[in-house]
């Protein structure tokens, strides 16, 4: 699927290698999702990815002379937004090893540094100072073990915040919203930022 450079709709400061927008997420998978395939999600740039990314270009101060961890980071926007706003390190994780390469790629056309890694967060010991999180609560079993790997990570002192749509799996009584923003994406999208409360009740 070709894609071309384009700026981030909520975040122009942010060019990525996109697909065209006539081009919908399973156009090449023959319009089926697969396991072995999956489908080129780093080729969009989702509006939990982009709210976050808009959020922090807006509050570098969150980010600035701190690690970065961005977890399925797809196309790398709220990474490099960190990387914009001055964070010492920034790394950003995908399982999908294409969605890696493509993060390095748009952290290099934007002139910045990122470090990359194909795994799994939930599978790493690996933390930061704040954790970014867009768009990871869309299936039970995702949700669960994201929100499992980030109140670990919080416990031991990490910074959370995630982008969210509003889907149904995402845990709201774990969070404070601190942001929203009407994302066009293409339909406009009402997209909350969420920081972790700093105390959690036992569920």
């Amino acid at each position: 699927m070709d894609t071309a450079l384009l700026p981030v709709p909520l975040a122009p400061e942010i060019s990525l290698h996109l697909a065209d927008g006539k081009v919908g997420l399973f156009d090449g998978t023959g319009g089926a999702f697969s396991s072995d395939v999956p489908p080129p999600f780093w080729q969009f740039v989702w509006a939990g990815g982009q709210a976050l990314a808009r959020y922090v270009l807006d509050h570098p101060e969150l980010v600035r002379d701190r690690s970065v961890l961005d977890v399925a980071s797809g196309s790398g926007v709220a990474a490099i937004a960190a990387a914009r706003a001055g964070a010492t390190r920034v790394t950003a994780l995908d399982v999908d090893p294409l969605a890696v390469a493509a993060v390095a790629r748009n952290a290099a056309a934007n002139r910045v540094a990122v470090d990359t890694r194909a795994a799994d967060v939930a599978d790493l010991d690996l933390t930061a100072e704040v954790i970014l999180a867009g768009d990871v609560f869309y299936t039970r079993t995702v949700a669960d073990r994201m929100t499992s790997r980030l109140r670990r990570a919080h416990r031991e002192g990490a910074r959370i915040l995630v982008g969210d749509p509003g889907r149904g799996y995402f845990p709201e009584r774990l969070f404070t919203q601190v942001a929203e923003y009407v994302v066009p994406v293409p339909a406009a999208l009402v997209t909350g930022v969420w920081e972790m409360r700093a105390t959690i009740r036992s569920s």
